[in-house]
């Protein structure tokens, strides 16, 4: 587990990694948990599995009390995503919002309250958290057929799920960003070969994010991405040969 992490702060809008699991408790993959705050309230991003819950609450509490937490968005309904939904809906009386797709699929996780759920059209969405207007940014099939980006404008930092995850059996967090991406490319390369739907998916998400100023590209499981090597990924996706592309159909 590291330490929670300020990526940005000025005039009281914090963006926080608040947590990036050990790589041991799955496999490998790291999960990283985000907490977008304005004028005290709070955006909480992919809590997590009920087992890395504990470490969430008490770096949340850091820098607001649960009952300020006044939403909760789900890029996808994995379970590493939503395993704790129940304990923080408990906690809390935030809004939860996640594709609309998933809905008929998240009382299967043994939520009852589904009254605190939006669904977000296939188009996406606005958020808003007091001042800033937080964009739910579609990245279907990416892996997920109904996976949401969140893009924090004050910040430029854009929240990609899936997108740029990696696998680590030996990580080192004290430095969170990626440092050489030819190097780091070998870490993520199988998981978005295999999990990614599509070249023509990843081609339909860059042309949304190429409308949005972005600084840093925050996955949901390790290492965050800036400056060369953010242009690096990008660039990477661009041509990358992924899912239904690899099938030997004749």
């Amino acid at each position: 587990m590291t330490n929670d992490k300020v990526l940005y702060s000025k005039d009281n809008h914090l963006f926080v990694l608040l947590n990036i699991s050990e790589p041991g408790e799955e496999n490998g993959i790291p999960s990283n948990q985000y907490l977008i705050i304005n004028k005290g309230k709070g955006i909480l991003l992919d809590p997590g599995g009920f087992g890395v819950m504990p470490q969430v609450l008490h770096h949340l509490m850091k820098y607001i009390a649960p009952e300020d937490v006044v939403g909760i968005v789900l890029s996808h309904q994995d379970p590493d995503i939503v395993g704790g939904l129940s304990s923080w809906m408990e906690m809390t009386e935030a809004k939860i919002y996640v594709s609309k797709i998933w809905l008929r699929f998240l009382p299967h996780y043994g939520i009852k309250n589904m009254q605190r759920f939006i669904g977000i059209d296939d188009q996406g969405s606005d958020l808003e958290l007091n001042d800033v207007v937080l964009k739910l940014l579609p990245a279907h099939f990416l892996h997920s057929p109904g996976q949401l980006n969140v893009y924090d404008p004050l910040s430029k930092i854009l929240f990609t799920g899936d997108i740029g995850a990696a696998e680590y059996q030996d990580a080192d967090f004290s430095d969170i960003f990626v440092k050489d991406f030819p190097v780091h490319r070998s870490r993520i390369e199988y998981f978005h070969r295999r999990y990614m739907s599509s070249n023509r998916a990843i081609k339909y998400w860059l042309k949304i994010i190429s409308g949005f100023d972005i600084d840093i590209i925050a996955p949901q499981h390790g290492y965050l991405y800036k400056g060369e090597a953010q242009s690096g990924l990008l660039s990477w996706l661009d041509t990358l040969e992924c899912g239904s592309d690899l099938l030997d159909i004749k």
